[in-house]
């Protein structure tokens, strides 16, 4: 063994403990749900999309459900932007 693979063991065992995953704050069930539900309405809308192109939905339903996942996307938008405007008010709160 020489002296650069035992450095190499080394630096390994030394980042293998910064990529060990920090412990998770709580996380309320309501919020762990409405990710979910966004998650669901993205992936039915891509189901149903495939299945569209396949010619076994027809047009109707493809645009409701495009309809529905743009809603999502929009509301999931504003709330983002909601808070990054009050992590901006916070930054600029005198300490």
């Amino acid at each position: 063994m020489d002296i650069s693979s035992v450095f190499a063991n080394q630096k390994f065992s030394a980042a293998k403990e910064i990529l060990k995953p920090a412990p998770q704050a709580d996380v309320p069930e309501q919020v762990i749900s409405k990710v979910q539900s966004f998650a669901d309405a993205l992936k039915a809308t891509e189901e149903t999309a495939v299945s569209a192109m396949a010619g076994k939905t027809d047009n109707a339903a493809l645009v409701q459900a495009i309809a529905q996942t743009e809603l999502a996307v929009e509301t999931v938008v504003s709330v983002r932007d909601k808070v990054v405007q009050a992590y901006q008010e916070i930054l600029r709160m005198p300490i």
